[in-house]
């Protein structure tokens, strides 16, 4: 059995997305490849960039949840799906082959180098009231959020996002964990979550109304 060097939680439920577990097939691993390259290359580029100079971090957020919905055709769950790929700073985990104690990478879905290198210059990284100070911010958190919120408006008869949470549970002992739980990482899930819930009861509800004036201490 793989052991998985992951950050927390949220991450694995990225590597079970990228397995199939969650949603397979390779006609969706194409359509997936397509919105993410399309919403990289839309972070990236230049009118985005001047977009910052005039709007705030959460007003940027906001746009790109709308391009996503829009590329999508309306598809809220598609787009709130795409997103989660499409915001992550990060382009691998690690994957430690056990026995023989080999870690190698492996490749989530994103752009080329360049695009994905001026997307992760782009993110949003204000989104809080308490973000750090620095060249990064918070922009990790974009994931956390949107994928909760996929996996909150995407649930049917049960809570998928406890499901989840649950299995990894279950098989806590077979994973070994990078670094300890971040608990800003969890409050993050948790707005996703609400984010989520609030799209099913508001359509064009924008994920800057679960996030303004919120912090993750």
């Amino acid at each position: 059995m793989l052991k998985i060097l992951i950050k927390n939680k949220f991450y694995f439920i990225i590597l079970l997305i990228s397995l199939g577990l969650v949603r397979s097939g390779f006609a969706q691993q194409s359509k997936l490849s397509k919105s993410v390259n399309y919403l990289s290359e839309y972070i990236a580029s230049d009118y985005f960039k001047g977009l910052s100079k005039t709007n705030s971090d959460l007003d940027l957020v906001d746009s790109i949840y709308l391009r996503a919905v829009k590329f999508n055709c309306g598809d809220v769950s598609e787009a709130l799906f795409d997103l989660t790929f499409a915001v992550i700073p990060y382009n691998n985990v690690p994957i430690k082959i056990p026995l023989i104690g080999v870690v190698v990478n492996f490749h989530l879905v994103c752009a080329t180098d360049s695009i994905y290198n001026a997307k992760n210059k782009n993110l949003p990284k204000n989104l809080f009231g308490d973000t750090p100070k620095d060249d990064f911010g918070d922009k990790d958190k974009l994931a956390h959020f949107f994928g909760s919120a996929f996996l909150s408006y995407s649930q049917n008869i049960f809570d998928l996002t406890d499901l989840i949470g649950y299995f990894v549970e279950y098989f806590e002992e077979a994973f070994e964990v990078q670094s300890s739980v971040d608990l800003r990482d969890i409050k993050a899930d948790h707005l996703g979550k609400l984010f989520g819930e609030k799209l099913k009861r508001e359509k064009n509800a924008l994920p800057s109304v679960i996030l303004r004036n919120k912090t993750l201490n």
